[in-house]
C-alpha cells in the first residue's frame, strides 16, 4: 500500500530564477521544489513556511496557490516570497548524514532553464514557463 500524504511546497522566484533543491539519490540527479509533509494540526501553507525554513534557511510569505498535483497524495504548490533568512542555510533533517537519502543542495535556476533539467513535478514547471 502506498502511503498518501498531503504536502506543501514553495515556489520562490527572484530575478527570473527559481529556488529549488538539487537531489542526488541512488545515482540519479533531479530537482524538487522545497517542501514536505503536512504535520498534525498544520495547513499546507503552514507546512510550506516551516519546510522553507528547514530546507532553505529562509522565512517566506505565501502569495498564492499556483497548483496542486496528485502524486502519492495531494501536493500543494504556493508562490512565495523570501522575507528573511539566508538562502542555503537550512538545517532540516534532510541534511543529516545518517539519513542515507542522497544529497540536498539548494540552488537558483533560471526559469528559462528549467525545461532542460529533470524538475519534478513537470506540471508546475510548465506553469512557470508560460
Amino acid at each position: 500500500m502506498v502511503h498518501t500524504r498531503i504536502r506543501g511546497s514553495a515556489v520562490i522566484i527572484e530575478d527570473d530564477k527559481v529556488g529549488i533543491i538539487r537531489r542526488n539519490r541512488d545515482g540519479e540527479e533531479y530537482y524538487v521544489f522545497p517542501g514536505g509533509g503536512v504535520e498534525d494540526g498544520e495547513s499546507p501553507e503552514e507546512a510550506t513556511v516551516r519546510e522553507a525554513m528547514e530546507e532553505l534557511g529562509v522565512q517566506i510569505e505565501i502569495q498564492k496557490l499556483i497548483g496542486t498535483v496528485n502524486f502519492n497524495g495531494t501536493q500543494h504548490f504556493f508562490l512565495a516570497t523570501i522575507v528573511g533568512g539566508t538562502f542555503g542555510t537550512g538545517k532540516g533533517e534532510e541534511y543529516g548524514i545518517d539519513r542515507n537519502r542522497g544529497t540536498y543542495t539548494p540552488v537558483w535556476i533560471p526559469i528559462d532553464g528549467l525545461e532542460m533539467l529533470d524538475v519534478r513535478p513537470v506540471e508546475i514547471v510548465k506553469r512557470l514557463i508560460k
